[in-house]
């Protein structure tokens, strides 16, 4: 079991963790908030969820002890409990930072009320006082998901696409693992994960993720390659999955079936109606 996360960690002298107080079986312990810099003027790195009260008041005690106030909210990904509490922030302010984030190409943006957000852009850096921070647009968890690397301290606010435990989920495999390789080029020295502990191997845990992926995508097409017909979904989960109990076998065609959409994208399977086929 994973160690118990404080409410607010002081990570380094650019970087606090402030815990989003909404813990739950997706968001393990609470999302995990970040504040960047050492002057007055600050970047946070999402912003929980809404009504959080405990959330708002961690993260005021943080900016009044710090004498700090925030320039910009750069928000993840539009998941609820990443940047549901935007609205409850600016709220408890006097004035108005700047909120980011990178836009959907699947659907509308999720509706935080009348609040100009501004579009990241892939690449992207925001300068505080003490930090550099550039954006990195890593979809696979969410077409709009990004990441963030502080590069005076090497240190990768992974967000969902790398947790603290356990494997992230996401919503198109295909990308996940670009963005994946794309991360593990920046070979961090460390990650703090938008849930869960701070991951101090990072290399070697990205490694594990695409080891892990790419471990279940070659049994998928062995047992392709050795079928004489095409297969469905559920005739392939009940070979590639066969140890997993039979009740969660529609969890795992899930999963599966985002194997196979990537397979289909690298040419290496083709779907016939309801069946696959090795290419």
């Amino acid at each position: 079991m994973a160690a118990v996360i404080p409410k607010i960690t002081k990570l380094s002298s650019l970087i606090t963790r402030v815990l989003g107080c909404n813990p739950g079986p997706m968001t393990l312990q609470g999302t995990n908030t970040y504040l960047i810099g050492t002057g007055k003027r600050r970047v946070l790195v999402d912003a929980g969820q809404s009504g959080v009260p405990e959330y708002i008041n961690n993260l005021s005690n943080v900016l009044d002890s710090e004498g700090c106030e925030l320039s910009d909210i750069i928000v993840t990904h539009w998941h609820a409990d990443h940047i549901g509490g935007v609205p409850d922030i600016l709220r408890n302010l006097s004035y108005v930072p700047k909120i980011h984030k990178y836009p959907r190409s699947d659907k509308p943006e999720p509706d935080i009320g009348k609040i100009d957000v501004i579009p990241l852009v892939d690449g992207q850096k925001f300068d505080v006082e003490g930090a550099s921070v550039e954006v990195l647009h890593t979809p696979g968890h969410t077409t709009d998901h990004v990441v963030l690397h502080v590069k005076e301290e090497n240190v990768l606010l992974s967000a969902d696409c790398i947790l603290g435990e356990g494997t992230a989920v996401f919503e198109d495999l295909h990308s996940y693992m670009m963005s994946l390789d794309k991360i593990l080029k920046l070979a961090p020295a460390v990650i703090y994960p938008g849930h869960g502990p701070i991951v101090q191997d990072p290399v070697s845990k990205i490694e594990y993720y695409i080891k892990h992926r790419l471990q279940r995508e070659s049994q998928i097409v062995e047992v392709l390659t050795a079928s004489d017909n095409p297969l469905t979904s559920m005739e392939l989960v009940k070979i590639v999955y066969k140890e997993t109990p039979v009740h969660l076998h529609p969890v795992a065609k899930v999963n599966l079936e985002h194997h196979l959409n990537k397979l289909v994208k690298d040419g290496k399977v083709e779907q016939m109606d309801e069946k696959w086929k090795i290419v």
